[in-house]
């Protein structure tokens, strides 16, 4: 017999670090190391792995891949064993083209063929599962499966990667997972109500998913600035879990009040990203209260007039948040309101006007070159 090539070795080491991932469900933070290092370490669940050592294990997994699609035998993998070989509908070759495509992903994150086979699996389980109620223990397999899924989605999207944290191939498969489980999860999915529909989610549910999912929105907008991606996932599952949720039409506006002051505050803290500003504003169209939207335009402003902030990104936000809102009256308190207020009263820039932002960020530098007032 011949030994394994160093392409196998590496596959069989990073699939035994997947494989022990299933069995808790755990979230990995993965990294690439420069070549001096590794080839592969861990500690915990943090996993350091060079490019060359992933160029190694991807070729043998896209081999095992390609031929289980072309209808070849797949070796199984002599791994720990993970609860999904439990359910009925997965099968014993399921584990390595699992892995497989799992180390594909970690490699080329846009890999439709790869996310399409995770996507077809589910979805054939959850074709097939009868609703009637009468086969629990299928269904609690199922929605085992997606959180595995799930969890698997957030540890590419969460973690140092280059592409991974803006791949649009993982959020759109994400958002696919997320309806899927809700759809699972909600109570009635068994039993249904009276009129034969199922029952909603409560609000505590459903601002629970809505706060997991906004935690690992904003680490990914953490590593990849910018990431109109994460933040479009995340209106989506917003727009989805209000659809599902018992709180009726008022349950976006509860939520993006639930929101708005975590989002604020990550803005605050990266002040140049424009999709955090662009989804902050989605929120404050949801807001139901006029306090809480001049509130948060006032933070905005006193923030940006202490530190002497001209980014665009900012004021563009400024301009656009406050076109609903009286002018004069959102700075109402602060060591700067009362110069602002005299500097600014007759010339407020109005929504829509020309300048915009500018004229916004010119009576900011008229204060700023006035000084604060003194009490």
């Amino acid at each position: 017999m011949l030994p394994p090539s160093d392409d196998d070795v590496a596959f069989h080491e990073l699939a035994r670090i997947f494989s022990i991932r299933h069995q808790g469900n755990e979230v990995l933070e993965i990294e690439i190391l420069p070549p001096g290092l590794g080839p592969l370490l861990q500690d915990g669940n943090s996993v350091g792995i060079t490019k060359k050592y992933l160029i190694q294990a991807f070729l043998t997994a896209r081999r095992k891949f390609l031929d289980a699609v072309n209808g070849k035998p797949v070796d199984q993998l002599k791994l720990e064993t993970t609860a999904s070989h439990s359910a009925p509908w997965s099968h014993a070759s399921d584990q390595a083209l699992i892995v497989s495509t799992e180390i594909i992903l970690l490699f080329d994150c846009e890999h439709l063929t790869a996310c399409n086979w995770r996507k077809r699996r589910l979805a054939a389980a959850i074709q097939s599962h009868d609703p009637s109620g009468s086969d629990k223990d299928g269904l609690q397999s199922l929605i085992d499966a997606l959180h595995k899924e799930l969890s698997f989605t957030k540890t590419y999207l969460c973690s140092p990667l280059h592409r991974h944290t803006k791949s649009p191939t993982l959020w759109n498969y994400r958002s696919w997972i997320l309806s899927r489980l809700i759809r699972l999860q909600r109570p009635g999915m068994v039993a249904s109500t009276p009129q034969g529909q199922p029952s909603k989610l409560s609000y505590e549910t459903s601002a629970g998913i809505v706060a997991g999912e906004l935690a690992m929105v904003l680490r990914s907008g953490e590593l990849h600035p910018r990431n109109y991606y994460a933040f479009g996932y995340l209106r989506e599952a917003i727009d989805l879990v209000s659809d599902t949720s018992e709180s009726g039409p008022n349950v976006s506006a509860l939520l993006a009040e639930y929101m708005i002051q975590k989002v604020l505050q990550w803005c605050l803290a990266h002040p140049a990203d424009i999709s955090g500003w662009a989804f902050t504003s989605f929120l404050l169209e949801k807001v139901s209260q006029d306090e809480i939207r001049r509130e948060t335009v006032y933070q905005v402003i006193q923030f940006a007039l202490d530190i002497g902030w001209e980014g665009e990104s900012l004021w563009i936000f400024v301009d656009s948040a406050s076109s609903t809102l009286d002018g004069k009256n959102v700075i109402e308190s602060g060591h700067w309101a009362s110069r602002w207020v005299a500097l600014t009263e007759h010339s407020l820039p109005n929504a829509g006007s020309q300048g915009g932002w500018r004229t916004w960020l010119d009576r900011a530098r008229a204060v700023w070159a006035a000084g604060p007032a003194v009490n």
